[in-house]
């Protein structure tokens, strides 16, 4: 297990990350008891996680780190402007660290490799400066982009004003409206679209740093540790299928297949039919049907190993050689199809 770095704590971003918490843990609860919620406040809630994750996903993840489309002005603009409200670094820390993450995962050299344990994975690294910081010189096509720069020196200001500041405004402002007490409106504002969204938000984003590399399914490859997770997928907007994404990076899509839940690319390929994304990457369908055919066929001869090891001789060894059989049909066919 790794050891956490005690001698290294990152002061600032350590109090922001456990201040916000405590303030959604005991402060929403003692408003909500206090003063209860409206559809308005609930409604901004709702607007703010939904803005908030999609940036991250569709804007941070997807077309900034990944390069997996496309995006016109007012998409990059939208996705700038509220992932700097989930308050989790600005576009261009954010690619760089998951880049790094992708390059090295499970390694060292991984900003949140699971492989240290599940609590550097979810928020440790954060929490704990590395030493030295690692470079960022892996985003040089993030920094030619003017629009990726501004967010990058003005993200904290977005985020207090967008996130923090608006909310508060609007709360005051619809119960001024309503003849109720402004300020308690404009304290709602503050707590549940503001910081109890960045709380979801931001731990909803660390689990797939964490859990999705923990406890899931790996349909598509075992060489890593990461997972499908449809939970997790619903949590995130489609992040969950991070097995299949670590395998397929520049793939605008995570849930490849038709049932599974990815309102990310849902929204990727909508924009494209109205001219606001083009070029979607996706991988095709024989290439990813390849890619679990071989984890079947490295699953079922794993399997036999075991069982002629258990059972070297009678019924089991003939059951052994009927997989191993079939086994051997899966490769062939396996290899015809890998053929152009």
């Amino acid at each position: 297990m790794y050891r956490i770095p005690f001698d290294r704590v990152n002061w600032v971003t350590s109090s922001f990350l456990i201040g916000t918490a405590l303030i959604a843990l005991i402060g929403v609860p003692i408003y909500l008891f206090n003063y209860g919620i409206d559809w308005f406040q609930f409604g901004m809630f709702f607007f703010y996680v939904s803005a908030t994750m999609m940036s991250i996903t569709v804007g941070y993840h997807r077309l900034f780190s990944h390069l997996s489309f496309k995006a016109k002005l007012p998409v990059k603009l939208f996705t700038l402007i509220f992932g700097a409200c989930a308050f989790e670094n600005s576009c261009l820390n954010w690619a760089s660290d998951h880049r790094r993450h992708h390059k090295h995962v499970d390694h060292d050299e991984d900003p949140y490799d699971i492989s240290k344990g599940f609590f550097w994975a979810h928020i440790g690294w954060l929490l704990f400066k590395l030493n030295p910081e690692p470079p960022m010189d892996n985003v040089a096509d993030l920094r030619k982009d003017k629009l990726v720069m501004w967010q990058h020196k003005y993200v904290h200001w977005i985020g207090l004003v967008v996130g923090l500041v608006i909310p508060s405004a609007l709360g005051y402002g619809w119960n001024s409206m309503m003849s109720m007490d402004p300020w308690t409106g404009a304290l709602g504002g503050f707590l549940i679209a503001g910081v109890a969204r960045i709380v979801v938000a931001q731990h909803c984003t660390f689990f797939i740093n964490s859990l999705c590399h923990t406890v899931g399914r790996q349909p598509y490859s075992t060489s890593h540790s990461a997972r499908d997770s449809a939970v997790m997928a619903f949590l995130t907007f489609g992040e969950g299928y991070h097995n299949y994404h670590h395998e397929f990076q520049h793939d605008y899509r995570n849930g490849v297949k038709p049932w599974q839940w990815d309102p990310s690319k849902w929204t990727i390929w909508t924009l494209s039919k109205i001219g606001l994304t083009e070029g979607l990457r996706r991988v095709p369908d024989s290439k990813i049907l390849l890619a679990e055919m071989a984890e079947v066929r490295r699953r079922a001869q794993k399997q036999l190993t075991e069982m002629r090891e258990q059972a070297p001789h009678g019924t089991c060894q003939r059951a052994a050689d009927a997989l191993h059989e079939i086994v051997e049909r899966l490769t062939a066919n396996y290899h015809e199809l890998e053929k152009p």
